[in-house]
């Protein structure tokens, strides 16, 4: 299964923000990584702006550069706007929505249970973490899985905050992904209209 094994707090230095995941180390050292981050300057051309969105929803979903194309591709060829489909295609992303729920605190986290078979989708394992939910589609944690101390942990820690285009049954550890979300609703930092020049060129 393919994904980025590498440094997590070197990316969240790098955007400025927790891309990745919570990070100490924003505070702790408030400029991009390497030998020149404190000297690096600021202005940058048109094409590193768009290269540094796209790198930054690849990085926050847990995605790579294949597999992001062809995310893309799929947006493109919707109907709709290009740059919305392609944010609610990853939101509708199997892991994405486990990791919303809270069932698992983080995305890597919540790839690793659909990885391991802790997850159902209508009844059926599923253990392809890019697969694509279509609205009206369950998500449950497994029978046998429901004990299961990371999935309990992550649950009890959860936010009280829901989304609005999911439901959750917090006694039956299941959710519903009711449709796809409009781009107001969906939380990130992101800029999708610059990916989508960036793949125009």
């Amino acid at each position: 299964m393919a994904r980025y094994t590498g440094p997590k707090a070197k990316i969240s230095r790098r955007y400025g923000e927790p891309v990745m995941g919570t990070s100490k180390a924003l505070n702790k050292k408030n400029y991009p990584p390497g030998v020149h981050g404190r000297g690096r300057r600021s202005k940058k051309s048109e094409y590193a702006l768009q290269l540094m969105e796209k790198q930054k929803v690849k990085y926050t979903y847990g995605v790579l550069e294949k597999q992001f194309r062809n995310i893309f591709h799929r947006a493109a060829v919707k109907d709709g706007i290009t740059g919305i489909n392609l944010l609610q295609l990853c939101e509708a992303r199997l892991d994405n929505t486990v990791f919303r729920l809270g069932i698992a605190p983080t995305r890597r986290a919540a790839r690793q249970l659909v990885g391991h078979k802790h997850v159902m989708v209508d009844g059926e394992i599923v253990d392809i973490a890019s697969y694509t939910l279509r609205p009206g589609q369950t998500v449950t944690v497994r029978e046998k899985s429901k004990s299961l101390e990371a999935i309990t942990d992550s649950l009890s820690g959860h936010s009280a905050k829901r989304f609005n285009w999911l439901e959750w049954d917090g006694s039956q550890m299941t959710g519903k992904f009711i449709t796809y979300p409009e781009r107001d609703q969906i939380p990130e930092n992101v800029n999708e209209q610059l990916i989508v020049e960036l793949y125009s060129k």
